[in-house]
C-alpha cells in the first residue's frame, strides 16, 4: 500500500506531521509519497513551489517527497500509477470531497484514508459517505487534535512571533533561514 499525502503545505506544521505519522501506524504504510502542489485548484499559496518542497522535505524526513504539479487529485491519478494507493487527508478536507473534481473517480482509483478529530462528529462523516457511490473505499482512523493551521504560522512569522511547538525545528529553521512569510 502506497500512501499519498498532498497539500500546498503553505507551510508544513505539526498538524500535517502527526497526520502522517498516525497514517503510517495505523495503515502500516511501507511508502509514502509527500505530493507537494506547485499551484492548488482550491487556494492561492505563498512561497513558491521550490520554497514549499524544501520545507516539506525538512518536515517529513526520510519520506519520499515531490512537487505535483497536478492542480486536481484526480488528474495526478489518472497520470501515474501508484500500487495500491491510500490517498490521505484530514476530516475537515473529507466534508469538502463532494466537491472535488470527480470524486467518485477518486474513489474508483484510490482509497481514502480520513484522519478524525475532535469537532467533526460522525453524523458530518456520515452524510459526505451517503454522497458517494463507494463508501466503503473510504477508512477512518483517529489521530491526536493539534491545533494549528498553516494560515497561522504565516501570520505569527509575518509579526515576529516564535513558531516554535508549531512546526518541526527544521521547519523553523528553514522558514527563518530563507525569510519567508515575512512582512
Amino acid at each position: 500500500m502506497t500512501g499519498l499525502f498532498g497539500g500546498a503545505f503553505d507551510p508544513p506544521h505539526l498538524g500535517h506531521v502527526a497526520l502522517l505519522e498516525e497514517a503510517r501506524r495505523h495503515f502500516v504504510l511501507e511508502r509514502v509519497v509527500v505530493l507537494v502542489v506547485v499551484d492548488p485548484g482550491h487556494k492561492g499559496v505563498h512561497a513558491g513551489a521550490s520554497d514549499r518542497l524544501g520545507l516539506a522535505v525538512a518536515a517529513f524526513p526520510g519520506h519520499e517527497v515531490v512537487l505535483d504539479r497536478h492542480a486536481r487529485t484526480i488528474d495526478l491519478l489518472r497520470e501515474r500509477a501508484y500500487p495500491d494507493p491510500l490517498f490521505l487527508i484530514g476530516a475537515d478536507e473529507f466534508a469538502d470531497f463532494p466537491n472535488w473534481k470527480e470524486p467518485d473517480a477518486v474513489l474508483e482509483l484510490a482509497r481514502l484514508g480520513v484522519a478524525t478529530r475532535p469537532g467533526f462528529s460522525r453524523e458530518q462523516l456520515e452524510a459526505v459517505l451517503a454522497q458517494l457511490t463507494r463508501p466503503e473505499r473510504v477508512v477512518f482512523f483517529e489521530m491526536r487534535p493539534t491545533e494549528v493551521s498553516s494560515s497561522e504560522v504565516r501570520e505569527r512569522v509575518s509579526r515576529g512571533e516564535s513558531i516554535e511547538g508549531f512546526v518541526p525545528p527544521a521547519v523553523g529553521q528553514a522558514i527563518a533561514g530563507s525569510r519567508l512569510y515575512r512582512s
